[in-house]
């Protein structure tokens, strides 16, 4: 399929499916009039890219992990080091959360002063 049909099928414009080629997460080949092609797995793909994003993964943490997803959700089949890339990644969410708890939590009292 062509990559106006991705965009449709998916809701993702093509400059993004673009994007998404450019750092290694959806793959596409030329056709003969140099346009992009995509199979049909590249739906279920470009879910799970979006599934991870907004799991708040970047897309360098995506493209090593992608392989080992299955499904759009997705699912991981625990290819070797999956889950330490993953359990990382939430240890630095947790860390930012707190942060982000402390900085609101300094903001309001400067707020609660007369």
């Amino acid at each position: 399929m062509l990559i106006g049909e991705l965009s449709r099928r998916t809701g993702v414009s093509a400059r993004l499916l673009r994007y998404y080629g450019e750092q290694g997460l959806l793959e596409a080949r030329r056709g003969p009039n140099g346009y992009r092609e995509y199979d049909d797995d590249s739906v279920v793909t470009v879910r799970q890219v979006r599934a991870l994003l907004e799991a708040g993964l970047s897309t360098d943490v995506i493209r090593a992990v992608l392989p080992c997803a299955r499904g759009e959700l997705p699912e991981f089949d625990w290819c070797v080091d999956v889950r330490a890339i993953l359990d990382r990644e939430l240890a630095a969410t947790n860390e930012r959360i707190g942060d982000l708890r402390r900085s609101r939590d300094a903001l309001a009292d400067v707020l609660a002063r007369p």
